[in-house]
């Protein structure tokens, strides 16, 4: 192959880069979907926004926004601005062509997504905030909240695997050859789904995720060069791994398994021998929430016994973790501790550049949350071991990155358990009300369940008046999921 340059920033692109532009290119474009750029001051000086923002029109002002050189030769695409902004790409259209808004809440809030400087704006941003756990049905249909945000976002991820000829709106798109950069979109598509996964839940795009795995799991019919097929196998299984663990997540079971099996076939076939074991992990964790945990330890079993040379560190330790959480909730805490040992030798071997891309949400704060998982399950039995369950778990939520929403949720519930156990009740019931409001902002069948399990760990503070209200409120939050 010849050597080329990135036509976006000039850089060398690599003999074996068939994508047309350079990795941090590739992850720009994938980032702007998701949240607009921190632009430069004279961003704001460039004629057509002046021009717009004098015009007191902030439609005109996102026409420009989009139009602007900075973005490259293309306009940023409607469908994308439109999901920044919390609406759909027609009535981003119809904002920008239509009257001047003159509603200040969506002023401010448009405003301040694009990150405007105040000094630029004919108005003063002091809209009423919005609660984080305004997420109601009618307020989904009447306002730009987080769900309705997230669906434009979800509308715009599809808009793109579309454009790129993954996805059409029959749910299929028309046989044709496949080539690299095809299996280089669906990357870049499955990379979008999962940023939205970490902070939204499975809930929200599980149907989304599963009607575009499925879509792309017809191409493996299609005419495609002999040595793509390993490459092709591989997307199409890290497609299927992620609506299992998105149907999981929702609480979609007969969904997640099928999607996991036949994820699965697609990793054996492409003798990818990490992803294999990566959906075993995900088989593995839908045990673990059904609490069949013996199950859950052969299938982590399994899963080790398939990597085999292939197993890299960051592999092991998120296995032996999984493995050791199933085996204490089995009574068999001095093996987990064991386990969690070998897991964390492992873990401190790791080297990111040698890690598949899709195990990049595999840090610390998982690591910890599995030592606090084994801890609680011990100081259910004696609570002395309460205390260091409290600790690990404090310190996964402090190293959880701020995208890793629903991972630090899922710990927060595991602390106030804790911290019942440790009786520690006024801290417990602290948290446990944030968990509750928390837990309405995601769409995590998950979280829900393990919200409403926190009641098993009320025991000998059941006396306390505010704890039998805190176990009203889980009832009550137990039936408005059901």
């Amino acid at each position: 192959m010849r050597r080329a340059n990135c036509p976006r920033c000039g850089g060398r692109l690599a003999r074996d880069n068939d994508s047309g532009r350079c990795t941090p290119c590739q992850t720009a474009e994938r980032d702007r979907l998701i949240s607009p750029p921190v632009v430069p001051a004279a961003f704001w000086e460039h004629e057509p926004i002046r021009q717009a923002l004098a015009e007191r029109h902030l439609g005109r002002v996102i026409r420009a926004y989009r139009h602007h050189p900075y973005h490259g030769r293309s306009p940023l695409p409607q469908t994308v601005v439109a999901g920044w902004l919390g609406i759909t790409q027609a009535q981003l259209s119809r904002v920008e062509n239509g009257p001047p808004l003159v509603h200040l809440d969506r002023l401010a809030h448009w405003a301040n997504a694009l990150r405007i400087p105040t000094a630029h704006l004919w108005f003063a941003p002091t809209g009423p905030p919005r609660h984080p756990a305004a997420s109601s049905a009618t307020h989904d249909a009447n306002h730009p909240g987080p769900n309705r945000g997230r669906r434009a976002l979800l509308a715009g991820i599809a808009a793109v695997a579309a454009g790129a000829g993954l996805l059409d709106g029959t749910d299929q798109v028309r046989p044709r050859r496949i080539g690299p950069a095809d299996v280089v979109r669906l990357n870049a598509v499955l990379e979008l789904y999962r940023s939205v996964d970490y902070e939204s839940g499975g809930g929200l795009l599980y149907r989304e995720v599963s009607r575009f795995a499925e879509s792309v799991y017809r191409m493996l019919d299609w005419s495609h060069p002999t040595g793509l097929a390993p490459r092709l196998l591989a997307a199409v299984a890290a497609a299927r791994q992620l609506a299992g663990w998105t149907a999981l997540d929702a609480g979609r079971h007969e969904d997640a398994q099928r999607h996991f099996a036949a994820g699965e076939r697609a990793a054996l076939a492409a003798d990818d021998m990490p992803l294999a074991a990566m959906i075993r992990y995900g088989q593995a964790k839908q045990l673990q929430h059904l609490r069949h945990n013996r199950d859950a330890v052969a299938a982590l079993q399994l899963a080790h016994a398939q990597l085999d040379t292939q197993a890299t560190p960051a592999m092991k330790a998120l296995l032996w973790g999984a493995e050791a959480a199933s085996i204490a909730a089995l009574g068999d805490h001095r093996s987990a501790l064991n386990i969690l040992g070998k897991a964390s030798d492992q873990f401190d071997r790791i080297v990111s550049e040698r890690e598949p891309d899709w195990l990049g949400f595999y840090d610390r704060g998982e690591l910890l949350a599995q030592y606090g998982r084994v801890y609680r399950d011990r100081a259910r039995q004696d609570r002395r071991h309460a205390p260091e369950a409290v600790r690990y778990v404090q310190e996964a939520i402090a190293a959880f990155g701020p995208a890793n929403v629903r991972s630090t949720v899922l710990n927060e519930v595991g602390l106030c358990s804790a911290l019942f156990l440790a009786d520690e009740p006024e801290e417990a019931l602290v948290v446990g009300a944030r968990v509750i409001q928390q837990s309405q902002t995601l769409t995590s069948r998950r979280v829900v369940d393990r919200v409403i399990n926190l009641r098993r760990d009320l025991g000998r503070h059941r006396g306390l008046p505010e704890v039998v209200d805190f176990e009203r409120r889980l009832t009550a939050h137990a039936h408005g999921a059901a």
